[in-house]
């Protein structure tokens, strides 16, 4: 359950960062479908570098990352020639491409606003597969934690927020406080400067259309999960 929470995560914040900061959007129009599926490519691309691939085709894409070849084909024709028709893709150019477009050269200082037991979680993973973002503070008003270092991490009474927000210049904070802060806590945060807002909470946040703010509705994901589970048993118990 954690770790697909985190693979989750994971490519979220990569897709969060591109959104929000990566001047090619100013260029040129991306689906949003196309927008979310570049850090799968992208991870995987790693992952072959690090095997020492040379190349790639579409299909072998579409295999690893469970997108239809016609679909990445799509994607990667939104930036121009990235590959040879008969050879494929090389993977070295490929991935020095997104690293660049998902803005993967920055390092990200994230927030993480609410450190119950999703929040302390996250804090011990803290993104230590990404060289490119780490949780640098944490805010919560329990006073046992406040004024503490937890996994390295500073944590900050809550009163606080809005000026260490600013001070830090954070522009992107996780949200994991309960449902009755959730829409407070976001107009503090909007107004210290944040941009990106990855949201936890079960409420639909209210937001500037400056703001992006992306949903991990867990639960949703779960009864997801179940229902294709319990379609693929039917189908089983038919034969």
């Amino acid at each position: 359950m954690l770790t697909g929470m985190i693979d989750m995560l994971d490519c979220a914040f990569t897709n969060m960062k591109y959104s929000w900061g990566a001047s090619i959007m100013d260029r040129i129009k991306i689906p949003k479908a196309t927008a979310k599926r570049l850090p799968l490519y992208y991870r995987y691309l790693i992952i072959l570098n690090e095997e020492g691939k040379d190349k790639v085709s579409s299909t072998e894409l579409s295999e690893a990352v469970q997108v239809d070849s016609a679909s990445i084909r799509r994607d990667f024709s939104y930036f121009g020639a990235l590959g040879k028709r008969g050879y494929g893709y090389d993977v070295k150019n490929l991935l020095s491409f997104f690293k660049k477009i998902l803005n993967q050269d920055t390092l990200t200082n994230v927030a993480l606003v609410g450190v119950g037991n999703l929040g302390r979680a996250l804090l011990n993973y803290n993104f230590k597969r990404s060289n490119n973002i780490r949780i640098s503070c944490a805010f919560d008003i329990n006073k046992e934690i406040t004024g503490r270092i937890l996994s390295g991490v500073p944590v900050y009474d809550m009163k606080d927020l809005k000026q260490q927000l600013s001070d830090q210049q954070i522009s992107i904070a996780i949200l994991t406080v309960p449902s009755t802060a959730a829409q407070k806590t976001t107009d503090e945060m909007v107004d210290a400067g944040v941009k990106g807002i990855m949201n936890f909470t079960p409420i639909r946040l209210s937001a500037p259309a400056s703001v992006r703010v992306q949903n991990v509705d867990l639960a949703t994901e779960l009864q997801t999960l179940i229902y294709f589970l319990d379609s693929e048993k039917q189908k089983n118990d038919e034969l």
